[in-house]
């Protein structure tokens, strides 16, 4: 029965219908403002950033992207960022920080792109600032798992005053696939590492790791229902002093 729980929620992280991440930002924020570049190299087709409203407050917005034909999934890396998405992120998340916007994130994605290229172009580093930057920024951040949420490639985007996970996604340290094959030599095994690793967001949501579970739903209607909670958390985030917010932002983090 366990194994049935864990593969659905697998199975429902990695759902295509989650890959298509652009239209998910235009069904919350019809009028999303992407930007582009990381001013330094180029941009990355992993990562959306950009600006838009919600009830007339202003927004900023940080999405991973799979993408959902086998030319866009080739352009993300099968929605893996390579650094000079992490980058674009953090160039978009300090200029909101200066304007005093709120950060909303969406994360459905494996990981950072393991490549040797993404490596010597310094995929460490770029995720290190981008998780330093995150707990300093000035205003409030509220991250969303939509799908899968894997490693430091999630976290990079992740360090949040609260983080929400979906019924049926993963938030780990690596892939289930990734720890059975370091474990047991046998990729084949992913659901019972999957087991082993508590992959069920209500388990993470008991150890104070996520801050809420939201049913598969919310995405229904044109993600409705996800809209108006995200409304009503940035109306909450307003009331909170910026000092205490960030106050508990790295308390949030050291307990880990």
């Amino acid at each position: 029965m366990a194994s049935d729980k864990i593969l659905a929620i697998m199975d429902g992280a990695r759902s295509d219908h989650k890959s298509n991440m652009h239209r998910l930002v235009i069904q919350l924020f019809p009028d999303f403002f992407e930007m582009h570049g990381d001013r330094t190299s180029s941009d990355d087709a992993a990562i959306i950033a950009g600006f838009a409203t919600i009830n007339d407050m202003s927004v900023c917005v940080i999405a991973t992207n799979k993408g959902q034909e086998l030319k866009e999934r080739m352009a993300t890396n099968f929605g893996s960022p390579l650094p000079q998405g992490y980058r674009k992120a953090l160039r978009v998340m300090k200029t909101a920080a200066k304007m005093s916007i709120p950060i909303v994130t969406l994360i459905n994605t494996p990981g950072a792109y393991p490549g040797a290229e993404a490596e010597k172009n310094g995929q460490g580093q770029v995720i290190a600032a981008n998780i330093s930057e995150m707990l300093q920024l000035k205003v409030p951040i509220l991250t969303i798992i939509i799908g899968e949420a894997g490693s430091g490639g999630a976290l990079a985007l992740a360090c949040s005053d609260e983080v929400w996970m979906l019924e049926h996604s993963m938030y780990t340290v690596l892939s289930p696939e990734g720890f059975a094959s370091i474990m047991w030599k046998d990729a084949k095994l992913a659901t019972k590492a999957a087991e082993i690793m508590h992959i069920e967001p209500e388990w993470l949501k008991k150890q104070g790791i996520v801050e809420r579970v939201l049913p598969e739903q919310v995405l229904e209607n044109q993600a409705e229902g996800l809209k108006e909670l995200i409304e009503q958390k940035l109306k909450k985030f307003q009331k909170i002093n910026l000092t205490d917010l960030l106050d508990k932002r790295h308390a949030r983090y050291r307990k880990f």
